[in-house]
């Protein structure tokens, strides 16, 4: 039976790039060594790195002045990172989720931390739209993607302070305007690469303006300086990235994967809206592309489990929602198939007829 992989995170990659990514790992270039085992400074690894970023760059048309680096520590460390190198008394935060929620609090380690509207009261089930940044604010932090709860920002907001953004699960779904954010970061796990990589675009000259000192390992120049190779770098994700990235070239860019995102949302929201059985979780105008998240409707909740069991068994692997949800998730990013979600639709219309 074949299974169509539905996780969250880390989650669902094409089929090349782990074959591709697999071969490598047991002889890498023909060097009779293990891509797990080469030196980071092989010469056989420099342009694995330089390709990988230039394709960033390009994908995204990234801007003159603009840095790519890939460091460890995942997005979380980036609550700290950002504003170790950007906050010098003031930051403002759109709360949409959980991972824009802890930002905020890890960025009142070093000033003052803003929020300046939130979703919460409504278990952030839509993007705030209301808001006043104060113009004195070093920055204006946005989560665009909220995995947990289904809400998304697919445009680039337009404001008058510094624009940091993290991108960890729609980065690469879809066009993104680079020169609006002094700062883009995410992890890796979505629609890039494996765990263990985290990608950084960070404008440079933006850099260096807090008066602070910052440890080593955690001011951007440093990384930037030594071509993401100031320590040694996860050389196995960083080679699924890359992999990924020629995968998305090769598949038409940002444009043909935005083009997908919402052929597949259209399919799953119209089944959703359209069975007796199911209901989405968030406004309408702010669903995400990325993470569908749907529940049971009131009087079949007990049907919850079953449902889950029901797919399940056909082969939908990673649906069930979060707990601060609950329900189900079918996460839909660059490599799922509209096949896959045709296949998780077959499943709701047949359970839908035998209720």
């Amino acid at each position: 039976m074949k299974k169509y992989n539905f996780n969250a995170g880390p989650s669902i990659l094409p089929r090349e790039v782990i074959e591709n990514t697999a071969k490598q790992l047991l002889d890498f270039n023909g060097s009779g060594l293990s891509l797990m085992e080469i030196s980071h400074r092989a010469k056989d690894f420099q342009p694995v790195m330089d390709e990988a970023m230039a394709l960033i760059k390009e994908l995204l048309n990234v801007p003159e002045g603009y840095a790519v680096i890939f460091l460890g520590g995942g997005a979380s460390l980036q609550f700290h990172q950002v504003p170790y190198n950007f906050l010098v008394k003031k930051a403002a935060f759109l709360n949409t989720g959980t991972w824009a929620n802890n930002a905020l609090k890890q960025a009142k380690f070093f000033g003052e931390a803003l929020e300046i509207a939130s979703s919460k009261e409504a278990n952030y089930t839509y993007i705030p739209k209301d808001w006043n940044i104060p113009a004195d604010c070093d920055y204006f932090h946005i989560t665009t993607n909220n995995t947990i709860y289904g809400t998304e920002m697919r445009k680039d907001p337009d404001v008058k302070v510094p624009l940091i953004g993290d991108m960890s699960s729609d980065i690469f779904s879809r066009p993104v305007d680079v020169a609006k954010y002094d700062c883009i970061y995410g992890g890796a796990q979505k629609n890039l690469a494996m765990a263990g990589v985290t990608f950084i675009i960070v404008k440079e000259d933006k850099l260096g303006k807090t008066g602070r000192e910052i440890p080593t390992m955690l001011d951007y120049r440093t990384h930037i300086e030594k071509g993401s190779m100031f320590n040694t770098p996860p050389v196995v994700p960083i080679y699924s990235a890359l992999e990924t990235l020629r995968w998305i070239k090769r598949n038409g860019g940002v444009e043909a994967m935005d083009k997908l995102a919402h052929q597949r949302a259209d399919l799953l929201y119209g089944e959703i809206d359209r069975n007796k059985l199911f209901r989405g979780t968030v406004a309408e105008e702010d669903r995400s592309l990325m993470n569908i998240c749907f529940v049971m409707n009131d009087e079949y909740k007990e049907l919850e489990k079953p449902f889950f069991e029901f797919a399940t068994e056909h082969g939908m692997v990673g649906i069930k929602g979060h707990r601060s949800v609950g329900g189900f998730r079918a996460s839909c990013y660059n490599a799922m198939s509209v096949e896959g979600v045709q296949a998780l639709i077959n499943c709701m219309k047949e359970f839908e007829a035998k209720h």
